[in-house]
């Protein structure tokens, strides 16, 4: 899990490289339910969350400027 102190340590550029990897295993994940080989699905939960906390922390950086 992210925290919200972390993430605002980041530059823009490391929080959008971040986003992408997110974003990547939370398509992973989406096959892997499709194809019945997902068994933890409190993985969508947390890829979900971790995704919102960027995009917040995002804003805020990009709004400042």
């Amino acid at each position: 899990m992210m925290k919200g102190k972390d993430l605002g340590a980041k530059t823009v550029s490391d929080l959008n490289t971040l986003k992408l990897e997110l974003l990547r295993e939370q398509f992973n994940l989406r096959m892997q339910k499709g194809t019945g080989q997902l068994t933890k699905n409190h993985l969508f939960k947390i890829a979900r969350r971790n995704l919102a906390r960027i995009e917040t922390i995002l804003n805020q950086k990009v709004g400042a400027a």
